[in-house]
């Protein structure tokens, strides 16, 4: 029986997962977080999934603008280029999150 709650945990954990392609066209892969509404836009929160641990960038997240296709049948993820955006999305995120994840403020 444990074999399969271990099986469905696996799973579960994949459900969480997508890859995207960096600038040099690398497949980088993410964990998905959570999905943000900010000015009526909608932004991803990901946070990424390093093959070699990097004490320097352990649990910082990625945050990414969502966009739809003229078609509304696909979406993109674009970077954000205004820190004050940035900044709003990710207090929307640590406010929401302030049980379950140890935030570290840097000043």
């Amino acid at each position: 029986m444990d074999e399969n709650n271990e099986e469905l945990d696996m799973n579960e954990e994949l459900d969480n997962i997508i890859t995207l392609n960096d600038e040099d066209g690398n497949e980088v892969q993410f964990e998905f977080l959570d999905l943000i509404e900010y000015n009526s836009e909608e932004y991803v929160i990901l946070l990424p999934i390093e093959e070699t641990e990097e004490e320097e960038s352990a649990g910082e997240v990625v945050i990414l603008k969502v966009e739809q296709s003229e078609s509304e049948d696909e979406e993109s993820y674009v970077g954000v280029e205004d820190d004050e955006e940035l900044n709003a999305v990710f207090a929307i995120f640590k406010d929401k999150y302030k049980d379950e994840f140890n935030f570290i403020d840097e000043d």
